[in-house]
Order: structure tokens, then C-alpha cells, then sequence
């Protein structure tokens, strides 16, 4: 896994993408990782913020998009998402629609939301949007927090 971090932080904002999209897709990867070392090794933070931000968005449409071919097999296959974990969170995104993409970034339901927003076929703009609107917050927070960080050294 060191080497594939390694392989990312050497491609720099693009390499930054790429994990955020990973990470957001179907793979376990935590670009969180890649972001941390490209701006504690002077990558612009607002570059940074945008790259991680777009390329987990990406990621998670390829969920979306999983979800709204509504393929059981498939989802269960390669994103490892049980049938009864998608029944158990259903209820809750029925009823907050698109806005749900928001939560798209919490640990262990974040991918189930947006596969059954792709299953309920939610509409794509609005849930892309939200998508965008929660990671960015995220990647921000991080940010904000390695600067705070920094600033005491």
C-alpha cells in the first residue's frame, strides 16, 4: 500500500486526484493520506482542495452510476455492500432524496447512500452537486486542520 501512496504523492495534484477517485469509487484507499503529504510538502492547499474534492466526486458517480444500472450482484461484488446494509439505510435516503449526497463521505454508509441514490434514480445534478458540496467540506476541514497544525511549529 506504501508503494501505491508513494506512486500517487509522486504524480502530485494529478496523483492527488487519482486517489480521491479511487477512494471514492470501488477500491478502499484513503487519499487522505496523499493529501496530507502534498500540502505539508508545499502543494498548494487550494489546488489540493479542488483536486481531492473533484476526483472523490468522480469516484463516487462511479457508485452512483453502479447504483442506477441496479445490478445487485454487481454492487455486492465490487464495492462489498450486503443487501440488508442497503435495506437498513434505504428508509433514511427515500426520505432526504438527492441532498443525501452530502453524506456520501461518512465512513461505511457514505457508499450506500450514493449506490441507492443511483438505485432510486435521484436526480444526477442535484446528487452530484451534494456530493461535491460534503467532500469539499471534508477535504476543506483537513486542510484548515494541517494549517492549524503548522502554524504551532
Amino acid at each position: 500500500m506504501e508503494a501505491i501512496t508513494q506512486f500517487f504523492i509522486d504524480w502530485g495534484y494529478i496523483g492527488l486526484f487519482i486517489s480521491a477517485f479511487v477512494a471514492g469509487s470501488i477500491l478502499p484507499f484513503s487519499s487522505e493520506v496523499v493529501l496530507t503529504v502534498l500540502v505539508q510538502m508545499g502543494a498548494d492547499p487550494t489546488l489540493s482542495l479542488i483536486a481531492a474534492s473533484l476526483g472523490n466526486t468522480a469516484g463516487g458517480l462511479v457508485c452512483y452510476g453502479l447504483g442506477y444500472l441496479g445490478n445487485m450482484e454487481w454492487i455486492e461484488r465490487w464495492l462489498k455492500i450486503d443487501k440488508q446494509k442497503m435495506d437498513k439505510v434505504s428508509g433514511f435516503v427515500k426520505r432526504y432524496g438527492a441532498v443525501m449526497g452530502l453524506f456520501g463521505v461518512l465512513p461505511w454508509v457514505g457508499e450506500v447512500i450514493i449506490v441507492l441514490l443511483g438505485l432510486m434514480r435521484s436526480n444526477v445534478y442535484i446528487t452530484t452537486l451534494t456530493m461535491f458540496i460534503g467532500k469539499f467540506i471534508r477535504y476543506l476541514l483537513i486542510i484548515l486542520a494541517l494549517q492549524g497544525v503548522n502554524s504551532l511549529f
